[in-house]
């Protein structure tokens, strides 16, 4: 272990280290040490110290807490048909947020340069500038390749496989460094975040307007070997399926339970729905004929859930998206336990996610963050 400034700076982030005590327990380093390394963050504004109670009658120790106001991050969460964008602090806490329509089908010239204004506006809205920024995160509703940051042959994205979204964002404003990630892993690690860090596997399926689920494994969001891993809106679940998906294929699981799938059944009962974000409407306002296709799509599901528990077996298993309501959570129990040996699901928990659209949005603000403010990078920073 190195254990420079930044190892320091990530037993403080993780709540491993409260005091130089804890720090000096942890890393076997010398008090004199560790004050070197607590004073460089410090003098970076990185940490702060704060009274916190000690023996009685002894010297009590000075906190050390991790300063989420040292700096900001600017998001943007993309789905098919509309963004969120956000400015956060370090910790995730949302100061500034907006909403923007786009269309992921215009192409990502079009649909990035609207994310790059949507964000000067809401920087100056926040009072900061790009000069602020430790980062900006942007997650897209398709497979990630985690080592190039670029769309890798994304389903429902036509004219964005391989294209330089990072680059072209960061272009656009002033060149500061973007980070990029798929919506449903960026989903389930602002879950993770908040509420969820003592699970060792988590996993979320998104349903909106495409389905796909995203998994953080100790603590890192695991995205397979090229970025595709829960990609399971595109499992064909009825290969003799008239409906015809998005990818092309016929019978995906997106093509039959999705919110664009439900939309369609809603319209075909002359209902005028044309996407998810509207079925999910339809669902808070308790519409009968929208919950009722919502629990049956929540049963095909389940269906594909049920081998993703298996493989993984998982602690926690989150709904979000525009559908995540009790009807869809009912209808995925109804077939995963079913399908799964009892053992599988003993320790799961099963439940919607408590983030809601914020989730992405919190995650991205912690991927910045991790990458950014890594040990690697505070070590390199603070010694350069």
């Amino acid at each position: 272990m190195v254990n420079g400034p930044g190892d320091v700076l990530e037993l403080v982030r993780r709540g491993r280290a409260r005091t130089r005590g804890d720090v000096v327990d942890a890393t076997g380093l010398s008090r004199l040490t560790v004050a070197q390394r607590v004073d460089a963050l410090l003098e970076a504004h990185l940490i702060v110290e704060g009274e916190t109670t000690g023996p009685t009658g002894g010297r009590r120790s000075r906190s050390l807490v991790f300063n989420g106001g040292h700096s900001f991050v600017a998001v943007a969460a993309v789905d098919t048909t509309h963004a969120r964008l956000a400015v956060t602090d370090l910790d995730g806490t949302v100061l500034a947020e907006d909403s923007l329509l786009v269309d992921i089908r215009d192409g990502p010239v079009v649909v990035l340069d609207a994310l790059a204004a949507g964000l000067a506006r809401l920087l100056e809205r926040h009072g900061s500038g790009t000069a602020d920024l430790s980062g900006v995160g942007l997650s897209l509703p398709g497979p990630v390749d985690p080592v190039t940051g670029r769309p890798n042959q994304p389903p429902i994205m036509p004219g964005w496989d391989g294209y330089p979204v990072a680059d072209h964002l960061s272009g656009a404003l002033g060149g500061v460094v973007v980070h990029t990630a798929n919506d449903a892993d960026a989903a389930a690690l602002g879950e993770f975040a908040v509420g969820h860090e003592g699970a060792r596997a988590l996993c979320l399926v998104k349903v909106s307007t495409g389905i796909g689920a995203g998994i953080v494994l100790d603590g890192r969001p695991y995205t397979g070997a090229d970025g595709g891993a829960g990609d399971i809106g595109h499992v064909r679940v009825d290969p003799s399926s008239p409906l015809v998906c998005r990818c092309g294929a016929h019978g995906c699981l997106a093509a039959l339970a999705s919110g664009a799938a439900v939309a369609r059944q809603l319209a075909e009962l002359g209902r005028p729905v044309t996407h998810g974000l509207e079925v999910g409407e339809l669902l808070r306002a308790g519409d009968p004929d929208a919950s009722r296709l919502t629990q049956q799509a929540g049963r095909r599901i389940g269906e594909v859930l049920a081998g993703l528990v298996c493989v993984l077996n998982p602690e926690v298993l989150l709904v979000g998206g525009a559908l995540a309501s009790t009807p869809l959570l009912t209808g995925i129990r109804e077939t995963l336990y079913r399908l799964c040996l009892p053992r599988a699901t003993r320790h799961l928990t099963l439940q919607l996610g408590t983030l809601g659209h914020r989730a992405a949005v919190v995650g991205l603000t912690r991927l910045v963050v991790d990458r950014e403010l890594s040990a690697e990078a505070v070590n390199a920073r603070l010694r350069g």
